[in-house]
């Protein structure tokens, strides 16, 4: 998790560096306070709506507990209802209805 974040600074860093890369505002907001965008008009449990990102196209989640799971930090990926895994295991994609598998 501490790696996460650090590469995730470092990337806004990048992003502010070169003019015309950045993130929109709202999506800044949102990774400020460690929230994640989601697909979802509505967050899932354990999160709460914070706002919005990418220009209002997808819904800010912030976590309410810190005891959450997100799939590709965890070492998932995030498939389509119709792709079987080998492996399925604990972590919210940012898509209703995707799953985390940690083999396809």
């Amino acid at each position: 998790m501490k790696f996460f974040s650090c590469l995730m600074a470092l990337l806004l860093f990048l992003l502010q560096a070169v003019p015309g890369l950045g993130l929109p505002k709202d999506t800044l907001r949102c990774l400020e306070y460690h929230g994640y965008c989601f697909h979802l008009k509505s967050c899932p449990e354990p999160f709460a709506a914070f706002g919005t990102c990418y220009r209002r196209r997808k819904t800010c989640c912030v976590d309410t507990t810190s005891n959450y799971h997100i799939c590709q930090e965890d070492g998932g990926h995030c498939v389509p209802p119709e792709i079987r895994c080998v492996q399925e295991q604990v972590g919210l994609c940012p898509r209703r209805g995707w799953k985390c598998c940690t083999e396809v």
